[in-house]
């Protein structure tokens, strides 16, 4: 998160260590005390920045792995597809109580448990030998990585003063903008290499000594916090979201392999009844004063309801890019791993851009600002089909990173201010349930952007009766179009956001 996971996921003060990282200092509780910041907070924002883009890299690696992968173990081409959506609903899943179990157990032994677990879960995917075991693993990293995310935001929240919490929060944009191509780059890198004779393998034998490094810096430098075991959690509703997700998009990726029959279609509506079913079951705990996934109030806030309609149809078109400008370079145009991954720099350039454009405007104009963003980035993606159709030879470099560069652009102006006007009005008291579920739509958008798209791109390519360029031209423009057509609906529910934000963060 992916790309963005800026939202933090609780407003509750954590009581931190006053002076040493130690987890033997004495907690300090008061707000007053917590406002100064915590001594070693630099030091320890780097390490949860570090596991940030660790899981974000293992979101997008299998994305240039996947062909390598497939060559490998076999599986098909829905293995591709699920490498990415099994992730992200783990994750999404995951993410409904991650926070919670940090608030009831501590932050900081939740997080480190997460990632001592994450390491070992990527262990377990390098040495996979089939299909069936790299997916089970890859469902196991997304579970943990969903432990992670919340504690190391929520952490941020108590180690950094008022004043300083924005610049915290805002390492997350441009962090988030390099990992987003430079994760294909290292992987395309590491693939070709060969190290050791690893291969694809090496994707996720890297998150090893980085992980452990991590791991080593975290126990030393994060500081301490009290657990609250009044926290309550409520697993069936988290079981019922995390069910309705999956089967969602269980239909998406393997409705074409069986030719979309009725049970294909009534799993599609089952999930979302399971959805319906899910809400009403949060009402009801709520109203009986018992712990929810979700706390129901928040859904009365227009910002925070829009927010996850816009969440879900711009990370779907985000994802979906990711995964058909892969799979046409390199099953299309015959690029290899490194040079696929090279070639999506321009993506990465083009986000970072975009976020230094929208950090002096964000303030000003808001939501305009994420239709401006929005409309540069559909350009971007429809000039990238022109070129995928015009064939082989116009599918220049140069054309390819001009289109892509415009894509990040508006990418970046439309993501900096997204998570600031969807939290915009949410109390404190919801602010971590509502951060939670944004991240989790994200991780959702994602995994449907994936099936959906990514099913279109390769359900095209097998049905054009053309040479095997031109059929994967066409389906490539095709699925850029429907990516496009993502952000055309995101620009139209980007009006259910308020103008501007009225959230503490940003100090309006």
């Amino acid at each position: 998160m992916d790309p963005v996971t800026s939202a933090e996921p609780s407003t509750a003060a954590v009581p931190v260590t006053s002076a040493e990282p130690s987890t033997a200092a004495r907690p300090v509780a008061t707000e007053q005390a917590v406002r100064p910041g915590y001594r070693w907070r630099w030091p320890a924002l780097l390490v949860i920045l570090g596991v940030e883009v660790m899981d974000l890299l293992d979101s997008l690696v299998t994305v240039i792995a996947g062909p390598s992968v497939v060559r490998d173990l076999g599986g098909g081409d829905t293995t591709i597809q699920w490498l990415t959506a099994g992730y992200a609903v783990a994750m999404a899943a995951g993410l409904l109580v991650g926070g919670r179990l940090g608030d009831r157990y501590g932050r900081r032994r939740v997080f480190l448990v997460g990632m001592g677990g994450f390491v070992l879960a990527s262990g377990l995917c390098a040495a996979a030998l089939s299909p069936g075991m790299l997916l089970a693993t890859r469902v196991a990293q997304g579970l943990l990585g969903a432990l992670m995310l919340p504690q190391g935001l929520g952490m941020i929240r108590a180690m950094f003063p008022p004043t300083q919490m924005a610049t915290a929060f805002g390492a997350f944009g441009p962090i988030m903008g390099v990992s987003s191509v430079g994760g294909p780059v290292l992987a395309g890198w590491l693939i070709d290499a060969d190290l050791l004779g690893l291969g694809w393998r090496a994707v996720f034998a890297v998150n090893l000594p980085i992980g452990l490094l991590a791991l080593l810096a975290g126990l030393r430098l994060l500081p301490a916090d009290t657990p609250d075991r009044r926290v309550g959690l409520d697993p069936a509703g988290a079981l019922m979201a995390a069910a309705g997700m999956a089967g969602l998009v269980f239909a998406l990726i393997e409705g074409r392999g069986y030719g979309w029959p009725p049970w294909c279609v009534a799993l599609i509506l089952a999930a979302l009844a399971l959805v319906v079913t899910f809400a009403i079951h949060q009402a009801r705990r709520d109203a009986r004063g018992r712990p929810t996934v979700v706390v129901p109030s928040v859904f009365g806030k227009r910002a925070f309801t829009g927010g996850l309609l816009v969440g879900l149809t711009l990370f779907a078109a985000i994802s979906a890019l990711s995964l058909v400008l892969t799979l046409y370079l390199q099953l299309g145009l015959g690029y290899t791993p490194t040079r696929a991954g090279l070639a999506g720099m321009p993506m990465a350039v083009g986000m970072v851009a975009g976020f230094g454009v929208a950090a002096g405007l964000q303030q000003r104009l808001g939501r305009t600002l994420m239709h401006v963003g929005l409309a540069v980035a559909a350009v971007g993606l429809l000039g990238l089909g022109a070129v995928a159709a015009a064939g082989s030879a116009a599918a220049s470099a140069g054309a390819v990173a001009a289109w892509l560069g415009l894509a990040g652009v508006g990418t970046g102006m439309t993501m900096s201010p997204f998570f600031d006007l969807a939290l915009s009005g949410v109390d404190d008291h919801e602010s971590g349930s509502a951060s939670g579920a944004l991240t989790s739509i994200q991780q959702v958008g994602g995994a449907v952007g994936v099936a959906s798209v990514g099913t279109l791109f390769l359900g095209r390519v097998e049905g054009l009766p053309v040479d095997r360029l031109g059929g994967f031209g066409q389906a490539a423009q095709a699925s850029f179009a429907a990516a496009a057509a993502l952000l055309a609906l995101t620009w139209l529910l980007a009006f259910l956001l308020p103008r501007r934000s009225a959230h503490p963060l940003s100090g309006h």
